[in-house]
């Protein structure tokens, strides 16, 4: 496991004059933000002063930022932590990050390519999958095994 940044939420705008920012959340809700503290957005760090639910995620408070046109200058910009700062896992449990990049077989043992994308349109998990030409297809997590350094796809969803 690489300690590559995780991106929780990113900066969608500002909220008020005072510097607050509205967050779109990536995690659990607003109180995950709270046990990092800090933040690496845009080369530089953020220190979390306070985070509330708000419209389309949160709003959250930062040290560094004390005014609306700060805080409108850093739309769009994610909010990172290494993948070493997140949580354990229990078992059977996954991070989306973990899954992007690994190697795709199908399981009968043809090469499938590699996994660019997890969704999720409301009724679970969903890897797309790179093959090596380009073409991309999705599949459920039902059918897909995770195994050390790669996933192995059900024969019958690997297109």
């Amino acid at each position: 496991m690489t300690d590559k940044p995780v991106t929780l939420a990113v900066i969608i705008g500002a909220h008020g004059v005072t510097g607050e920012v509205r967050l779109k959340l990536f995690g659990e809700g607003p109180d995950t933000l709270k046990g990092y503290g800090g933040f690496t957005a845009a080369g530089r760090m953020l220190t979390l002063q306070s985070v509330r639910p708000g419209p389309n995620g949160a709003v959250a408070r930062f040290a560094e930022i004390g005014d609306r046109g700060a805080a409108e200058a850093l739309r769009g910009t994610e909010l990172t932590v290494p993948r070493s700062a997140l949580p354990p896992l229990a078992e059977g449990e996954y991070y989306h990050v973990d899954l992007i990049g690994l190697p795709c077989t199908s399981s009968t043992g043809e090469a499938l390519g590699a996994i660019v994308a997890v969704e999720n349109f409301g009724a679970g998990d969903i890897i797309e999958v790179e093959r090596p030409n380009g073409k991309r297809f999705m599949v459920t997590m039902q059918a897909v095994t995770l195994g050390d350094g790669g996933a192995i796809i059900d024969a019958a969803f690997a297109e």
